[in-house]
């Protein structure tokens, strides 16, 4: 079975409907990079104070407190499920895109990783292996990356579909 290119092969309102979809899924997931951002957790200063609080700084503008256990458990819990559910359903459109099988094997898998690096590196910095800050940021930005590139490229393939 040939797969690849298949997307461009669908009807238009089928196009339509994965892009308007796409589109939805990369407002939902902007939306909590903005989160991130209004939490100050884009640099690893950050990821740390963020989950590991701020008390000892009464200059702090913001006071924060260290996450419990709990409220990190929901957050790892919840974060990694739903990164499964995005990219699991993201991976399936970049399959029938028309793009390198080799790239489309990263940009489905390495996902998968980032996600668990990101949400497990979270708990982990929050048991005291404070240089998971870093693993957080890099795998992250990686994430970002693979999802923006994976959403334009079935967005474009939706909306453009190659003349065959």
């Amino acid at each position: 079975m040939d797969y690849n290119g298949l997307l461009g092969s669908f009807p238009r309102e089928i196009r339509l409907f994965v892009a308007a979809f796409v589109v939805v899924l990369s407002i939902g997931f902007f939306t909590g990079l903005l989160f991130v951002k209004q939490t100050e957790s884009i640099t690893p200063a950050g990821v740390e104070e963020n989950y590991l609080g701020n008390e000892e700084n009464e200059a702090a503008e913001i006071m924060k407190f260290k996450k419990g256990e709990r409220e990190m458990l929901t957050i790892v819990h919840t974060h990694i499920l739903s990164m499964a559910f995005i990219f699991l359903l993201l991976g399936g459109l970049v399959w029938i895109t028309k793009f390198p099988k080799n790239w489309k094997l990263f940009l489905t898998i390495e996902p998968f990783f980032s996600a668990v690096l990101t949400f497990g590196g979270i708990y982990l910095m929050w048991m005291g292996i404070l240089w998971m800050k870093y693993v957080v940021i890099f795998s992250g930005i990686l994430m970002t990356v693979t999802f923006t590139f994976s959403a334009g490229l079935v967005l474009k393939q939706s909306l453009f579909p190659a003349k065959r």
